[in-house]
Order: C-alpha cells, then structure tokens, then sequence
C-alpha cells in the first residue's frame, strides 16, 4: 500500500480517502466539495473524513516545521526503537 495506494490491495472507502488526503497534502488549491463527494460515495462518512483530514493536516504542519528547522530524521534502528515505545505505552 506504501508504494501505490491506487493498486493495493485495499477497499475503496480508504482508497478513496487516500486519494482526497493525497490532493489535500499537494494540490490542495484545487480540492473541492466534489472530491469530499466522491470520499462519500466510497462509504465515508463526514465524521470519518474528518477525522482522516485533521491527522492529515497535523502531520503536514508536522512535517513542514520539521522540514523548515531541520530535524534530524532517526535511522532505520531509531525508528524501531521509537516504534517499540510507542507500542509498549498502548499506541496502535
């Protein structure tokens, strides 16, 4: 799914959701009523694209102040490590 969300193997309510978030994160001038539609006619409800669209919007500014004070970003080990953390502490 990491590698191409339009071709995975998953249902169309997230593809559909990815696909809105995606043209959210780089286009988003042009996202309209007709995209938040097309999410809906997948089988989102507004509750669900909401809440999809405010994570989404956290980790863009995320990632954009990351970005603009250069962070440094972990290594493969450190993300592991991070990662296993976060599970012990009940994040899933």
């Amino acid at each position: 799914m990491l590698d191409d969300y339009r071709s995975a193997p998953i249902g169309e309510p997230l593809r559909a959701t990815l696909g809105f978030l995606e043209k959210m994160t780089l286009m988003p001038d042009s996202l309209s009523k007709e995209d938040a539609d097309a999410v809906r006619a997948a089988g989102i409800d507004d509750e669900q694209l909401l809440d999809a669209v405010h994570v989404c919007a956290a980790f863009n500014m995320i990632t954009r102040i990351a970005d603009t004070v250069e962070f440094a970003i972990p290594s493969e080990a450190g993300f592991r490590k991070s990662s296993a953390t976060l599970i012990r502490r009940g994040y899933l």
